[in-house]
């Protein structure tokens, strides 16, 4: 490995050797020799002057590619794709002559990305069931654990632990969804010509249109696609790559949901993301446990959902047919997409593997406010001995406000001492004490997370590491 030119974090630290295999520039250019070969095949079967030999010999040559002479050509030729055409006519040269035929840039550029953008999505809803698989082993094992709730983080009624889970494992499963869907809707575009309307296999097809609509149907299949779009200009509509950069943006937000508030529940030790036994926390404070998974988890994210606005950006500005000031952007853009959102799924899997509750601090946490969060039962139970909830609703202000700023000075909370000793409520401390269980407050939590699970539950079946497990 070099170490004196610029690396991507993304490829040297982040993403996985799957990813990274396919986007490399091996993956890229023999899968433009697969097309090659697919086309020259389809053309032979359907009549054209194509040999049975020159497809043989192309399916002879995809791996081997000769780059420094792809590189040398393309420098004389300033044409990328005409500079492997060159090299597999090299490689080949009985099918030099046709490779290519009847084709533009588009036809291997377009179709290999879309075909590479297919598989990506594809690995990548694996990572995504992994983390739902442990979410959801999460959620269902802590689904009646209390633990104090928030809203504008600030102390709540109680939920559950897993209740909490479920909201983030709700979240990836609408991202599912849309993944699903995105795979969907992906069609090929086919072989269409200079501007998408097919005229050069119009003449090489002596006006059969037929047999053109059977030439894209066989090379479509070939490479796991049912259908072509039905319009195109030279390339396939760039709204693709919106939608695909959409959905893998929408990840990342769910994704960033959950580690920032594992982060901000570890700041206050309800729950840890893995720590491992030798790990160091920081380099001057040796006492920290920083929560440095979930850290990177949200500073991956926000670099993919500013990534996903290339995408939209792209697909507004393509003047009718098509123009080229998409091509060097995508080249960024869509790879780190993909590389980004394995990364973060990867880590993902890693933290809610090792997600560590602690029980008794989650415990501690919820019945320090539990004499709060109870007062409106307590007023009910008053109400039911003989009491006016109007007078009881004033006692209860005043009580809290004052056991509230007591609780400022440092001293702990006497507030239920205040109630046992106000005539008003007429109840015990021992009888107030027996309305402090924090289960009794969590309604239906354990409920609603068995909901999600069961509907889940189908889909996790093959649920795994989508690459056989992440060391982060």
């Amino acid at each position: 490995m070099s170490h004196d030119v610029y690396e991507s974090p993304l490829a040297g630290r982040y993403a996985s050797p799957y990813m990274l295999h396919l986007f490399s520039p091996d993956m890229r250019f023999q899968t433009w020799r697969r097309l090659w070969t697919a086309l020259a095949r389809a053309q032979h079967q359907l009549g054209l002057p194509v040999t049975e030999e020159q497809v043989r010999q192309l399916e002879q040559h995809i791996t081997d590619i000769d780059y420094d002479t792809a590189r040398q050509r393309e420098r004389e030729v300033r044409h990328d794709v005409m500079a492997h055409v060159y090299t597999y006519g090299k490689a080949a040269p009985l099918a030099a002559g046709i490779i290519h035929l009847g084709a533009t840039s588009c036809y291997v550029t377009d179709n290999a990305d879309l075909i590479l953008y297919r598989d990506g999505l594809v690995y990548l809803r694996g990572q995504l069931l992994a983390v739902m698989k442990n979410l959801s082993a999460f959620a269902e094992k802590y689904a009646a654990t209390p633990t104090l709730g928030y809203t504008h983080y600030q102390p709540a009624q109680p939920v559950t632990v897993g209740k909490r889970a479920a909201l983030w494992l709700q979240d990836l499963l609408s991202d599912l969804e849309e993944l699903d869907f995105v795979l969907g809707s992906l069609r090929f575009l086919g072989c269409r010509g200079t501007t998408g309307t097919e005229a050069s296999f119009m003449d090489l097809f002596e006006g059969d249109e037929a047999k053109i609509d059977e030439m894209n149907r066989r090379i479509a299949a070939e490479f796991g696609f049912d259908a072509c779009f039905t319009v195109c200009g030279q390339t396939y509509p760039r709204k693709v790559d919106a939608r695909i950069l959409n959905c893998l943006s929408s990840i990342a937000q769910s994704v960033y949901r959950m580690a920032n508030d594992i982060r901000l529940l570890q700041h206050d030790r309800q729950l840890e993301e893995p720590f491992e036994e030798h790990q160091i926390g920081s380099s001057a404070m040796a006492y920290k446990r920083n929560p440095m998974r979930c850290e990177r988890i949200c500073s991956l994210s926000r670099y993919l959902m500013a990534d996903a606005m290339n995408a939209p950006m792209t697909a507004s500005v393509q003047w009718m047919e098509r123009t080229l000031d998409d091509s060097a952007n995508r080249r960024l853009s869509m790879p780190e997409g993909f590389l980004c959102a394995d990364a973060i799924l990867r880590l993902a899997q890693n933290v809610t593997d090792g997600l560590r509750v602690n029980e008794k601090v989650v415990d501690k946490t919820i019945r320090e406010y539990m004499p709060f969060l109870a007062t409106e039962n307590l007023m009910m139970e008053a109400v039911k001995r003989g009491g006016d909830r109007q007078q009881l609703h004033e006692r209860v202000r005043v009580n809290s406000m004052a056991a509230t700023a007591r609780m400022k000075d440092g001293e702990p909370c006497d507030l239920l001492d205040r109630l046992a000793a106000d005539p008003a409520f007429g109840m015990t401390r021992p009888e107030l004490d027996r309305l402090m269980d924090p289960a009794r407050y969590i309604g239906r939590c354990p409920q609603q997370v068995r909901a999600l699970l069961d509907r889940i539950a189908p889909l996790l079946k093959d649920a795994r590491s989508a690459d056989g497990g992440v060391s982060l």
